[in-house]
């Protein structure tokens, strides 16, 4: 059984980058275009989210606190892709696990939040 790497990033206004990478479980065995349409069909627009409502690290390029006009709080999906490598959630749960997580942030809402609060 092969896991999932969800691949997202963070870019900020002036088109920075900063990636992430998490690694899920797949016991259900799901196929990985029904995972990325689920995905997708979650997000919001442009392949936006709040990585914080989805318990997945966040990965701003101002974590040390030098935030600029050029901020915000969304991560954006990326892709997804078969892996060997080992699981990496914190919560240990796997990609149908994730997904449900996912589809019920979607259907409450994405929170947007002002990053200037974390300053």
């Amino acid at each position: 059984m092969s896991n999932i790497k969800f691949n997202y990033l963070y870019r900020d206004g002036s088109n920075y980058k900063s990636w992430g990478e998490v690694i899920f479980s797949n016991p259900e065995n799901l196929d990985v275009k029904k995972v990325e349409e689920k995905l997708l069909d979650a997000f919001l627009p442009d392949k936006q989210f709040i990585a914080s409502q989805i318990s997945i690290p966040e990965k701003f390029l101002f974590a040390d606190g030098d935030f600029t006009e050029h901020d915000h709080c969304y991560h954006e999906y990326d892709c997804i892709e078969i892996s060997e490598e080992e699981c990496t959630d914190a919560l240990k749960r796997s990609i149908g696990d994730f997904l449900q997580d996912i589809e019920a942030t979607s259907k409450q809402g994405w929170k947007a939040f002002d990053i200037l609060e974390r300053a």
